[in-house]
């Protein structure tokens, strides 16, 4: 079982990502967007929207920290054991709730906004429960990390487990050892980068790179000779010696 959860089920998770990004993109390039409702509802929007994505991109942060860089460098740069945790359970907490918070009022105003609601695909709506549970279980492992013990410090476990996958040498023994909140955590995340290309999130691999090279936009002002005209119903006669 450890080697199907944590030796196989990463590379099918990133199948399917990359397989359905490819695919959503080629046969759904038009409905590559988050499907915006601002005109519906912007109240709850301009606060929920910040709170999650600010509060998502220091989670974001945080992980990368925490499972790309090996404890040894942090170690040599004197960054202590302890003053790690602590750092890690201030700034995690805090992008957790924000992220818990901002996505809690986005879900509450597409609820209860009908035309958002209506809008919503049976797809985004498991997006959102799965994408919950994953917050929900990213701050429990984050306040389990005050209990000390390597049971409890992913930097022992799920950080060497996660960058052995990069290698194809998946270190199962080493996830195997940490807690079961680590073991959800990961799991409910491979569940929800499944998901990720069938749902508006797939939104977050876009970016605006071919504004900076598009042709302007022309704006022309309006004849005023013309609308000073009036309107006559019927045909109207052209003058040919008008280049």
């Amino acid at each position: 079982m450890n080697v199907l959860l944590w030796g196989i089920a990463p590379y099918v998770m990133l199948a399917v990502l990359v397989g359905g990004t490819v695919w959503r993109y080629r046969y759904d390039k038009f409905g590559w967007t988050t499907r915006s409702s601002e005109l519906h509802e912007s109240r709850l929007l301009r606060i929920g929207s910040p709170l999650f994505h600010f509060g998502l991109l220091v989670v974001i942060v945080g992980h990368v920290i925490g499972l790309l860089i090996p404890k040894s460098w942090t170690d040599a740069l004197g960054l202590g054991q302890e003053a790690y945790h602590v750092q890690a359970l201030v700034l995690g907490t805090i992008a957790g709730l924000s992220t818990l918070a901002g996505v809690a009022i986005l879900i509450y105003r597409r609820r209860t906004t009908g035309p958002v609601f209506r809008a919503t695909t049976a797809n985004d709506k498991l997006m959102y429960l799965v994408l919950v549970a994953a917050i929900v279980a990213g701050l429990a492992t984050t306040l389990l990390g005050v209990a000390g013990g390597d049971e409890h410090n992913y930097r022992l476990t799920v950080s060497p487990w996660f960058r052995s996958l990069f290698v194809f040498q998946p270190d199962v023994e080493a996830m195997s050892r940490a807690g079961l909140a680590f073991h959800l955590h990961v799991l409910i995340g491979m569940a929800l980068f499944a998901l990720w290309p069938f749902t508006r999130l797939v939104h977050a691999f876009t970016a605006p790179v071919t504004y900076l090279v598009r042709p302007y936009i022309v704006y022309r002002s309006r004849d005023r000779a013309a609308a000073s005209r009036p309107v006559r119903r019927g045909w109207a006669p052209v003058d040919f010696r008008r280049k």
